[in-house]
């Protein structure tokens, strides 16, 4: 599942292509005909990200509400490309040479302003909103007796965390993913708040998820991470700690597993 830096970036570049411009929608599937038809020919006014969820807001008063899910894709194509027949919605601005389909999402639909506040208010904090409250995550996160690697899980909480960024945060605040989010003090869980907003941003920035310091590799800059080394703990069971060299455990937390360094994490 596209995690939150994923959403946003989406934001950012939907709204770069499409504000202010009138589009084409369709659906190629057929099964948005109805709704793509409601937004034909209106602009883009908003494009914007609360965690792993999207809204589109157009000049109609209507609201494309997004959750792409496990399988979900939202791409950006050459407009003179035939669109997939399983794209359940295509846009394209007008005289535009682009245009954006979108595949399989978990939830695909056209609501009011009122419905679009209603979802915002079920999800949590966001690192990446300027409204996003530490102290609201703080405050979720500390009343929940579950471990820690679950509570970032819980998109009530804190939103956009996924499997690999929930492991790669507890790893850089040296916090085992075991323990309860109630243990943990206020200034671990405030680490794991500031630790989550700086790797989202990063991930908005390089448009992938990049935890390695450059400098443990004789690089100057995250970019320029290789593939292989870009991360501490996700997927890297048995491999040694790129910090300690102990070897890297997995467990199952939240019905996922997650990895952690039984050393360098407590």
């Amino acid at each position: 599942m596209p995690e939150g830096h994923t959403i946003h970036r989406l934001a950012n570049d939907l709204a770069h292509d499409l504000r202010g411009r009138p589009v084409v929608a369709s659906s190629p599937q057929g099964r948005f005909a109805a709704s793509a038809e409601r937004i034909h020919g209106a602009a883009l006014v908003r494009a914007e990200a609360f965690g792993k969820q999207l809204f589109l807001d157009w000049a109609t008063g209507d609201v494309l509400s997004v959750h792409l899910g496990l399988i979900g894709k939202f791409r950006r194509t050459p407009a003179e490309r035939a669109p997939s027949a399983q794209a359940r919605l295509r846009l394209v601005p007008e005289g535009g040479a682009v245009a954006w389909d979108l595949t399989g999402p978990m939830a695909c639909e056209l609501v009011d302003p009122a419905t679009r506040r209603r979802i915002a208010a079920t999800i949590g904090p966001d690192p990446l909103r300027r409204n996003g409250s530490v102290d609201e995550f703080v405050r979720r996160s500390s009343a929940k007796r579950a471990p820690i690697g679950a509570v970032l899980l819980d998109q009530q909480v804190i939103a956009g965390i996924g499997n690999v960024y929930r492991a790669e945060v507890c790893f850089l605040c040296g916090i085992d993913p075991r323990r309860s989010a109630a243990t943990l003090t206020d200034n671990q869980l405030r680490a794991l708040w500031r630790e989550s907003g700086t790797q989202l941003r990063n991930g908005v920035r390089l448009n992938r998820i990049v935890t390695r310091a450059p400098a443990e590799l004789g690089r100057s800059q995250l970019a320029r991470v290789p593939a292989g080394e870009r991360l501490y703990a996700y997927k890297r069971g048995g491999d040694p700690c790129h910090r300690c060299g102990e070897h890297i455990q997995s467990v199952e937390i939240g019905g996922r597993s997650t990895w952690f360094c039984p050393s360098c994490q407590s």
